[in-house]
């Protein structure tokens, strides 16, 4: 959602003010994490939405045409720019198959491209004009199909598919989707706009409305869901969703424009989305960027960073527990069950958690 971009300088001074970094936070707890250790793999003047996890390496997408990955074995870090005309792209989304890294900017125009893992060789592999074209978020069902999802062209979601890995990609059909609200679209907050699991996909929204939008069959069909997470305004809605299973599901969000308020912006389903209900009242955090299950934790426990920095919940959500109160971090992917890779404003680290 284009206000995104305009309003992050802003929430970024604003929350930086009253932030701390802290290395190791205690946490009072009788079960799961207790304790998390904050290790920075690297600084630079980058902003970063877009990581994925592939093997030994973590690749992002930033500003500025920037895409990278930093080698957790050899401690190093790779760059790279993608020059278009004049243009200073600024890639929110990414996806991976085996051989393949996917990166797509978020406005006018979009450009997609693929990117070798084995030689690091780029190919632009779409291209959308439009002057409301701006692309949220991307995942793959598989090393054949993908899928990505933007905000509103016409009167539904811009949804643009692949099924033959990522060579050419297909808009799906104004016709084919449910129609959005005036005023529905998406956030591109930490490519956590799409969810994946098998043939299961679910995509949230904000503005107007706060919804989610689901399809059983990779994208052929689809069925819109009622949420009651805030909605109504621009910046209010569902910016991040995450699932542990095909039943158990987690959606976070909240206002923007209020980010310490503390209802109405989380809640979760235990039957694959058919119904949503609201959950950690006036607990934990305010506005989130991004939300996570923790790996073996049983669809329990879930990390998220917002504006209130990194927060930990081993009961569903229902409590959250304060892990930082570093506000920097815009998303969040694990390694495995005890690592994870947090990336925001200047900085990608590694949080290791006991």
């Amino acid at each position: 959602m284009k206000k995104l971009i305009l309003f992050c300088g802003i929430f970024i001074l604003l929350m930086s003010s009253f932030s701390t970094f802290n290395d190791k936070t205690k946490v009072a707890s009788n079960s799961g994490f207790t304790s998390m250790k904050i290790d920075t793999l690297f600084k630079d003047k980058i902003s970063i939405r877009a990581i994925l996890i592939d093997k030994n390496k973590v690749w992002y997408g930033g500003d500025n045409s920037r895409f990278g990955y930093y080698d957790l074995d050899k401690k190093e870090k790779f760059e790279e720019h993608i020059y278009r005309d004049t243009l200073k792209l600024e890639f929110r989304s990414i996806a991976q198959t085996s051989n393949n890294i996917f990166l797509l900017s978020v406005a006018n125009p979009a450009l997609l491209y693929s990117v070798s893992k084995k030689d690091r060789k780029v190919k632009l592999v779409y291209k959308e004009v439009n002057p409301k074209v701006f692309y949220d978020s991307m995942q793959f069902w598989n090393d054949k199909e993908g899928i990505a999802i933007g905000d509103p062209t016409e009167d539904t979601f811009s949804i643009i598919v692949t099924r033959d890995g990522g060579e050419t990609w297909t808009k799906i059909l104004s016709d084919k989707l449910p129609t959005n609200a005036v005023g529905e679209a998406a956030f591109a907050a930490s490519n956590t706009n799409i969810v994946v699991n098998g043939d299961d996909t679910w995509l949230v929204s904000g503005g107007k409305k706060a919804r989610v939008f689901y399809s059983p069959d990779k994208a052929k069909t689809w069925k819109v869901v009622e949420t009651p997470i805030v909605q109504g305004k621009a910046m209010t809605g569902i910016y991040t969703a995450d699932f542990y299973d095909s039943k158990h599901g987690f959606i976070a969000g909240g206002d923007y424009d209020l980010p310490n308020k503390k209802t109405d912006n989380k809640a979760f389903t235990k039957d694959g989305g058919k119904t949503w209900e609201l959950i950690g009242q006036n607990m934990g955090f305010g506005y989130a960027s991004c939300v996570q299950y923790v790996p073996g934790g049983n669809g329990r426990e879930i990390v998220c960073v917002g504006s209130e920095g990194i927060q930990y919940s081993q009961n569903g959500g229902e409590n959250w527990t304060q892990m930082s109160t570093d506000t920097k971090f815009f998303t969040i992917r694990f390694v495995n069950r005890n690592t994870a890779i947090a990336a925001g404003y200047n900085k990608v680290v590694r949080l290791n958690f006991k």
